[in-house]
């Protein structure tokens, strides 16, 4: 009898010491892959990123946690979808296969996950072993979600609700034929909603993840920026992002809900260094394109984090060095991280279908066409000079005026070297057609405002034309010329755009009032039509066609 007794006491005091101790949680966070599932090389820079290297990190880290015992997540932000050929002509399939079978636990849905219909959405997810996430997404007129909410985590030690959300925005950034038959309801009224029953149901040792594709967004913040967790930058965010805005990003969403405790992020390609701490929310995102892991370490005790570390891993990131001799060498940021085979091989595959035609040479430049850090999205450019020469090129017995272009719809660079079709589908990768619209003069005009302001929470909608100039002040939009002279707002100009613009994407819904004809030239094929017609690029002469006054 004593010995039972004792054995009681030693099973019930070690049980007690269990639940006294904090649960450790390792996060594991990638967003913004848009198709980078192979690594890929930038301008001085080869090589880089990759699931295969990404699935070794986390093959370490799990392994590592559950050498020591501790909570492990390995979850992705959103967009999937969009930006390397062998994955978009393949509806990302090669990427999903290749994150099952790296484990994911989770993933938002980001706002190019409606760059493809209905169907194709509902075929991704049952690609994927994991879950769509998405709280505030519903159809049309109801309260149905177009994937989970949220779902929950049942640790031995710890509970983890991960809520996930997408960016209002996507309502006119999207697509707008394949965004029509959905509500996208605001973050924050939701969150307010959800965050409460997911405390309850966990009860008090649990905590609320929120897995969302909102974006960091604040005053001289442009797309993969670097973000510092200086007080300048937070004063600068806190000021930027106002508490309860349907449309605001992470920021807002942590200073209008109380109860979640860290937000992983994506939408707005933010490389963070260190996490936001806004309101007792921690917020992180990894860049995008594969080229970082983030790592979230929270130690939590009754339902309160106590402490917390964080690290970003470069995934063969590399610095380039031209020595006097002109041998060219690099050295990794960080550690080399060795490609997983399982996953090096699973995509292999894929990788050689298509592969003889988007590797035809279709041209070469001496010009470095760049938008590595997307200038497209708030400057004039020389590769927004290429993509709207083409089409003014394509239709120039058609009596074009005017080509009005927007730089989010312009994806990367094209390098100097040899050009492939492969280049110009990471240029243009949504499969957009060339439409002629018939506008009066005052439309256009409201075209060109809308296009030239600053766009800090949308910067997708920046104006790149060909056929107009004009002068952007801080009080407007000023000297507005199509082919050197005023436009006529009762005049009807024969304009050509991309088919997303043409239906009111971007907000562009003036373009809408025009007398429209989509030509069905694919917008990609045209680029590469110019290519060839003006190959071998020796040089690209460059006059602004807007300029900024202070």
């Amino acid at each position: 009898m004593l010995k039972k007794t004792f054995l009681f006491f030693t099973v019930f005091l070690l049980a007690l010491s269990l639940m006294a101790m904090a649960a450790h949680l390792v996060v594991l966070e990638v967003n913004d892959t848009h198709g980078h599932a192979w690594a890929y090389n930038e301008w001085h820079d080869p090589s880089i990123g990759g699931f295969a290297a990404i699935a070794t990190i986390v093959k370490q880290v799990r392994a590592e946690a559950a050498a020591k015992g501790w909570d492990f997540l390995f979850l992705h932000a959103g967009d999937v979808n969009t930006g390397v050929p062998e994955s978009d002509l393949l509806d990302a399939r090669p990427d999903i296969l290749a994150l099952n079978a790296m484990g994911l636990d989770a993933m938002a849905i980001g706002n190019h996950e409606f760059d493809h219909s209905w169907s194709t959405l509902m075929r991704q997810m049952t690609w994927a072993d994991f879950p769509f996430l998405s709280a505030n997404i519903v159809y049309k007129g109801t309260n149905e979600t177009v994937g989970s909410p949220y779902i929950i985590k049942d640790f031995p030690d710890l509970k983890v609700a991960i809520l996930g959300l997408t960016t209002k925005t996507t309502e006119y950034i999207g697509n707008p034929k394949n965004v029509k038959d959905y509500d996208f309801l605001s973050p924050v009224v939701v969150a307010k909603k959800y965050v409460p029953i997911l405390h309850t149901m966990m009860g008090k040792d649990g905590i609320v993840l929120a897995l969302t594709h909102l974006g960091i967004f604040g005053k001289g913040l442009t797309a993969g920026s670097k973000l510092y967790d200086t007080p300048l930058t937070m004063k600068n965010l806190l000021t930027y992002n106002k508490p309860n805005d349907p449309y605001g990003g992470s920021v807002t969403l942590a200073e209008s809900v109380k109860g979640i405790t860290a937000i992983l992020d994506g939408h707005s390609h933010t490389v963070v260094e260190e996490p936001l701490n806004v309101k007792g929310t921690l917020i992180v995102q990894a860049g995008s394109f594969s080229k970082y892991v983030g790592r979230l370490d929270l130690i939590v005790k009754n339902g309160k984090v106590t402490d917390y570390s964080y690290k970003l891993i470069p995934v063969n990131l590399k610095v380039y060095h031209k020595g006097k001799n002109g041998k060219v060498t690099y050295t990794y940021v960080g550690k080399e991280i060795k490609p997983d085979p399982q996953i090096k091989a699973l995509l292999a595959g894929y990788k050689q279908m298509g592969a003889a035609k988007l590797n035809e040479p279709i041209g070469t430049s001496k010009v470095n066409f760049e938008n590595g850090k997307e200038q497209t999205r708030h400057m004039d450019t020389p590769l927004g000079h290429l993509v709207t020469d083409a089409v003014a090129w394509k239709l120039k017995n058609v009596g074009v005026q005017a080509v009005l272009m927007n730089g989010g719809g312009l994806r990367t660079s094209i390098a100097p070297g040899t050009i492939t079709y492969r280049d110009v589908l990471k240029v243009l990768p949504f499969g957009n057609t060339v439409v002629t619209i018939k506008l009066k003069g005052s439309y256009l005009l409201k075209a060109v405002e809308w296009g030239a302001i600053s766009h800090p929470n949308d910067t997708g909608a920046m104006l790149n034309p060909w056929g107009l100039t004009y002068i952007v002040t801080p009080k407007g939009v000023k000297n507005i010329l199509i082919n050197g002279k005023p436009i006529d707002p009762n005049k009807i100009y024969t304009i050509a755009t991309n088919d997303y613009m043409a239906s009111g994407g971007d907000h562009y819904s003036m373009l809408k009032n025009g007398d429209q004809y989509n030509t069905n030239y694919v917008l990609a094929d045209v680029v590469k039509e110019y290519i060839q017609h003006i190959s071998p690029i020796e040089s690209y002469p460059f006059t602004p066609r807007w300029t900024k006054e202070k």
